[in-house]
């Protein structure tokens, strides 16, 4: 499936008509993540890709074009920064802009890339993030695949996400595209599934489906007034709701409930 592209300088506002778009990014940096290692130990990161699907599946892409017409390695700072001005803008016309797990990635990492983290805090603190508003409610972390199985959702995964940095750099760009606009487009499925049922179901480590009530969503500013998520129960060491949010605290001013 080759997905149409359109660059910054070229490509509309989204329509009027939208209501939700869904934002992902992929990396230009290759590394091999160790079991339980945090992601962020190979900060910076290069971005080589950004993408955001519509609700009514406009699709456009930010990317950097080489000297040889080809996409070049990295994403520049300021298309970094147009990203983020885009998506707030977005959100101030009253679209509601969704990301799986992008209130502790995407949006930080589009921060560092742009050298504006006070901007992605303004887009993460009012963004829709399904994965963090579970992880409040049940202290632990879920992927976007299982939430998809469990919905009953197709969906046809073109590589796996640790190799579209090194399917970038071989020069399979157009994978790649595809590859970041079907997340997008599959994480817009996924929450007009939640939102129509009111619940998350996931296929869980044992094969079962699981499932959470999530009546409506809430952006992650409102979900930090929340108290944190009860861990008691884990027998594990959870983790900590700061991993979410700790980035922004330099960056934007906002309310924390504790304890």
């Amino acid at each position: 499936m080759n997905t149409p592209t359109l660059f910054p300088e070229l490509a509309p506002k989204p329509p009027p008509a939208a209501k939700r778009l869904s934002f992902d990014l992929e990396l230009a940096s290759v590394f091999d993540l160790q079991p339980g290692q945090d992601l962020w130990a190979h900060a910076p990161f290069d971005l080589a890709v950004v993408a955001i699907a519509t609700d009514r599946d406009e699709v456009r892409h930010w990317y950097e074009i080489g000297a040889d017409g080809k996409p070049a390695r990295c994403l520049s700072k300021s298309h970094a920064r147009d990203v983020l001005a885009f998506l707030r803008d977005a959100q101030r016309s009253g679209v509601q802009v969704c990301a799986w797990n992008g209130v502790s990635f995407d949006a930080r990492a589009l921060g560092e890339t742009a050298g504006d983290y006070a901007l992605a805090a303004e887009v993460a603190l009012d963004m829709i993030d399904p994965m963090f508003q579970f992880f409040q409610q049940r202290g632990f972390l879920i992927g976007l695949a299982k939430v998809a199985e469990g919905l009953g959702l197709p969906q046809k995964k073109l590589m796996l996400g640790a190799d579209a940095p090194k399917e970038w750099a071989r020069g399979n760009h157009q994978g790649v595209l595809d590859y970041v606009a079907g997340d997008c487009r599959l994480t817009n499925a996924v929450i007009a599934r939640i939102e129509e049922r009111r619940v998350v179901r996931w296929r869980t480590a044992k094969g079962t489906v699981s499932e959470e009530p999530m009546p409506r969503f809430l952006s992650a500013r409102e979900l930090l007034r929340l108290p944190p998520p009860d861990t008691s129960w884990m027998k594990e060491r959870p983790l900590k709701r700061e991993r979410f949010y700790e980035w922004m605290i330099p960056h934007a001013k906002f309310e924390v409930a504790r304890s």
